[in-house]
């Protein structure tokens, strides 16, 4: 195939290595990276640890041949539970020791990178795609002289002003696509760790800039069709050029064929058809405190609306205590709570759904506005604020008001944005009208694909 993913090339595939963060946020879009980078020709080497490559869904037949899963195994780590290996598996106060682990496939790491290179077969790597924090694999990278793609799975509009430190209504050319709102205190203060040195020594602003200074691109997950004014702004940062990706959709059709026997998706069919169920999801790394989790679920049932709840649950809470007493028995007929896994892409794709209750991870944001679903905002961390403001601006759904303070919700103010975003007809009907605008930029296939394309051209200029 050509760089077009038609025909014959008359230039050598390339080798491409992508090492992700272990998250599956992160994981899942380099898995549609390496596919959409193996349907063109090119070989990918994709390097993670043994649990969560065997975790990850099959690739695609076609391309199967060119993708390699390269198995690291993390080291051992006090108190890293065994066979621990990603974000899911451990509770947020763990992650220092996940990072702890990860950060101990530097040497195994390098070692691979090293061989690869030296190997007589003609597979050296002609380039190396890093996530954000990974300096120890950009430093090898400069070791073996692979030159390398820093990978920035975010909004343009979101990784300029972290990067540039410039105000969230500042009114240059980035500025003009925010919401005129600024960053909440409680916001503001958590964005201070970033610069607050943990138990590795190091800070993630260190581990950030560290890889930028060592990669060679820049590529963030968007496209100057969905951020025109942004991505026009940032061509580089640190001097490194900056290239689009695309949004990385899911296939629509993706999760149309998770079996009836999954116990949200048998829920969903029997209930009403006509748009009548809200999803909440709120992303699997940083689940809500308990008291949270109550002021949700009561904000949910005084809403009146019926819901399905993907619950990850809080730490440290015995089960019967994690919801309120008596909230199942009362809203039996119209809700359903799951703690364990559900395929989401199955839920946002049913008929039944009405709206998306989500934290705005960008994974999230994505996914509920392929199928063009109105959005009810509760961020909860990182670049989650951000983006529910980008996407509050866009008028695609209602953030759930919030303390400036401390970051607490009521249930009053739960109840009233479902009932604005996916209950009462007029607000309903203005914002679904703005997420199915939103839907034709994320569902453009051929948009995302001629993304992938200049990468790929990026890469070659660059070998050459």
């Amino acid at each position: 195939m050509d760089d077009d993913g038609h025909g014959s090339s008359s230039s050598s595939p390339l080798h491409v290595v992508i090492c992700p963060w272990l998250a599956f946020g992160h994981l899942l879009p380099c898995l549609d990276i390496a596919e959409r980078l193996a349907s063109r020709g090119h070989r990918v080497s994709f390097v993670s640890t043994p649990r969560n490559i065997a975790r990850l869904p099959p690739v695609r037949p076609a391309v199967a041949p060119l993708v390699d899963f390269v198995a690291l195994p993390l080291p051992h780590v006090d108190g890293l539970p065994e066979g621990a290996e990603s974000t899911n598996d451990v509770p947020h106060d763990q992650f220092e020791l996940l990072r702890e682990a990860f950060d101990g496939l530097a040497a195994p790491f390098s070692e691979f990178l090293r061989a690869a290179c030296v190997d007589g077969a003609g597979s050296r790597p002609d380039w190396l795609i890093v996530d954000t924090f990974h300096h120890w694999a950009a430093a090898s990278a400069v070791q073996n002289k692979v030159p390398c793609v820093m990978l920035l799975l975010g909004a343009a509009t979101v990784i300029a002003a972290w990067a540039t430190g410039v105000s969230e209504h500042t009114a240059d050319a980035v500025g003009k696509e925010r919401s005129a709102a600024e960053a909440p205190s409680f916001e503001t203060e958590r964005r201070k760790l970033m610069i607050t040195q943990n138990a590795s020594g190091m800070t993630v602003a260190e581990r950030y800039f560290l890889t930028l200074t060592r990669s060679n691109l820049v590529a963030i997950r968007s496209c100057a069709e969905w951020e025109p004014e942004s991505v026009a702004a940032l061509t580089t940062l640190a001097g490194k050029p900056v290239v689009t990706l695309g949004l990385l959709p899911p296939s629509p059709e993706g999760g149309r064929g998770v079996s009836k026997e999954d116990a949200a998706v048998r829920w969903l069919d029997a209930q009403p058809a006509n748009k009548s169920v809200v999803y909440v999801a709120l992303g699997s790394e940083v689940p809500l405190r308990a008291e949270q989790v109550h002021e949700l679920a009561l904000g949910l049932e005084l809403s009146g609306a019926r819901f399905l709840w993907a619950l990850r649950k809080p730490s440290g809470v015995p089960d019967a205590d994690i919801l309120p007493p008596g909230f199942e028995e009362r809203t039996r007929d119209r809700g359903l709570v799951v703690t364990g896994w559900v395929p989401q892409i199955s839920v946002l794709a049913h008929d039944a759904v009405a709206a998306f209750l989500t934290h705005c991870g960008w994974n999230s944001t994505i996914e509920g506005l392929l199928f063009g679903h109105p959005l009810i905002m509760l961020p909860i961390s990182s670049d989650q604020g951000p983006n529910a403001r980008l996407m509050e601006g866009r008028k695609v759904g209602m953030q759930v008001p919030r303390n400036e303070s401390d970051g607490s919700f009521t249930r009053e103010d739960v109840a009233a944005m479902v009932r604005a975003v996916a209950v009462e007809e007029d607000g309903r009907r203005v914002f679904t009208a703005n997420a199915k605008k939103m839907q034709e930029i994320v569902a453009d296939g051929a948009c995302h694909e001629r993304c992938i394309d200049g990468l790929i051209q990026q890469l070659r200029s660059y070998k050459a």
